[in-house]
């Protein structure tokens, strides 16, 4: 086993509700504000931040990630990388809305989606975009935390990556608006120290 793992933890933070992530609807490029119960998500996490290390902190450019971060306490710096899935065609619908229009059942992440308004993403091109985050913020976690301020599923496909899974494992971890993951390793593997734990669920 290697014994030479980073010392920092990458924290993870999905941002505050807003209407679409209420209702299920699928919101990659919108940039949606947060509901009101969103902000106070995103205040609550002030005082569980400040339980890491943080070297840095990073945060998608739409405007509900970026408030998420000011709000927890944060002074990201702004990365393309981290923007949502970009859906496509399938923008705005929900999976049940999807799965009636094509007859049979479907998920973004065996199914992928179709262009639209926007081109779409498939999952390999998600992945490679949080193969560049990680590839950027591991002098980082070498000595110090680092907070990545995101969305759902970019996110899981992300810590999918991190983990040395096919991003498809990313469907088998959920992650709800406002809510906190801790990745780190042991003994030299990476693994989840914590996952989708709401602000006031993380002792």
């Amino acid at each position: 086993m290697t014994t030479d793992a980073p010392k920092g933890q990458l924290v993870l933070v999905r941002h505050g509700q807003t209407e679409w992530s209420r209702s299920g609807q699928h919101t990659g490029l919108t940039d949606l504000p947060l509901l009101p119960e969103g902000e106070d998500d995103a205040r609550a996490l002030r005082g569980v931040l400040t339980r890491f290390d943080i070297g840095r902190s990073f945060a998608s450019p739409l405007a509900r990630a970026r408030r998420t971060a000011e709000l927890a306490g944060l002074r990201p710096d702004i990365d393309d990388d981290l923007l949502e899935w970009d859906y496509g065609a399938y923008e705005g619908r929900t999976t049940e809305e999807i799965s009636q229009s094509l007859g049979r059942p479907w998920t973004v992440f065996e199914d992928g989606v179709v262009p639209g308004e926007t081109p779409g993403e498939t999952v390999e091109e998600v992945a490679a975009r949080a193969s560049r985050i990680l590839d950027r913020i591991a002098g980082d976690l070498e000595q110090r935390d680092v907070v990545l301020v995101g969305h759902g599923q970019a996110l899981r496909v992300l810590a999918s990556v991190y983990l040395r899974q096919a991003p498809r494992f990313g469907a088998q971890i959920m992650l709800d608006a406002g809510c906190v993951s801790v990745l780190g390793h042991h003994h030299g593997v990476p693994c989840i120290r914590a996952w989708n734990v709401p602000a006031d669920g993380l002792g």
